[in-house]
């Protein structure tokens, strides 16, 4: 059979990236006639225009954009076989960002010591840690993330992922509530309460609920906020319960210092629920990159440093 040119590969990301033979050709230091030939060849290869013409620009066929993420992969994984990097690369000198997906609870309790961690290593090096309004592996697969971190969801069968922890749900109100003389909480004081619900898209119910239904109970959700600070800044002020993760118990307690947690008082849920793990994930055209495999393991190492938290809140 006969081989296929993987030189045409190159022309293809190209030209797919570019959407322009005229760009294209500049970008390869071909001439406009010498890509145009490439296109016709990688047409007839594919058996697909890829290019058209709309107006006095080109735009990508229905195919050439299903095949525009896969392409991309193909050649960096091609490079990456054919020409692989430094074992060891050199931190102190490294100039990049990674851009990091996590909600802001994680960056409330991991955010600071990563960031030193990271700093005191690779001292160019900057985290920019984006908002995660959904879980989607996008992100992770058109490059605009180098990170996610969270619980796995719907991220796709070719997503990497490593646990980096375990973690639990706490109840939090304000020192001095009531509950905080109850001694031992009962399902039926922890829903004598209004609640406050931190939920990236506004639903108020979860797992707490659906415990507390099969005791025929069900608490009050007052409020609903975006992310677990604001949670607790409601708690802290008011007669509300917040439900939290126990690692950003712990971090808030950390970053008061001396007397730590002093304003909240924070307590375990009065019925049983699963423990979550907290995963990162990435895509893996970047497994074997060792700058990416550093950050991982930077990541990893961190969290495994602060977590996991204390039994007892």
């Amino acid at each position: 059979m006969p081989e296929t040119d993987l030189n045409l590969l190159i022309a293809l990301e190209t030209l797919l990236d570019e959407e322009s033979v005229a760009g294209a050709a500049r970008r390869l230091g071909l001439s406009a006639s010498a890509m145009s030939r490439t296109l016709a060849r990688l047409r007839a290869t594919t058996g697909d225009p890829l290019l058209v013409r709309a107006g006095r620009d080109m735009v990508l066929t229905p195919y050439a954009e299903s095949i525009r993420e896969r392409t991309r992969d193909a050649l960096h994984e091609a490079r990456a076989v054919l020409r692989p990097s430094k074992s060891e690369p050199e931190l102190a000198a490294l100039r990049q960002t990674f851009t990091i997906r996590a909600n802001d609870g994680f960056v409330e309790a991991f955010g600071s010591p990563l960031i030193a961690a990271a700093t005191q290593i690779a001292p160019h090096v900057r985290l920019r840690f984006a908002a995660k309004p959904e879980k989607s592996a996008t992100h992770l697969r058109d490059g605009s993330a180098d990170l996610e971190i969270g619980v796995l969801g719907e991220m796709g069968p070719e997503v990497r992922l490593q646990a980096l922890f375990r973690d639990r749900f706490v109840g939090v109100v304000r020192k001095g509530h009531p509950l905080e003389q109850d001694g031992q909480i009962t399902a039926g004081r922890y829903v004598a309460f209004g609640h406050v619900v931190a939920s990236r898209r506004a639903s108020a119910t979860g797992p707490v609920d659906d415990a507390l239904a099969r005791l025929g109970l069900a608490r009050t959700i007052v409020a609903v906020v975006p992310g677990f600070p604001a949670a607790l800044a409601v708690a802290r002020t008011s007669d509300l319960i917040a439900l939290v993760p126990a690692s950003f118990v712990g971090a808030h307690r950390a970053h008061l210092g001396a007397g730590a947690g002093a304003d909240i008082y924070a307590f375990e849920l009065p019925v049983v629920t699963q423990t979550i793990t907290v995963s990162q994930m990435w895509h893996p055209r970047l497994e074997v990159d060792p700058v990416h495999r550093w950050l991982r393991q930077l990541v990893l190492s961190v969290c495994r440093r602060q977590a996991p938290m204390p039994d007892a809140p």
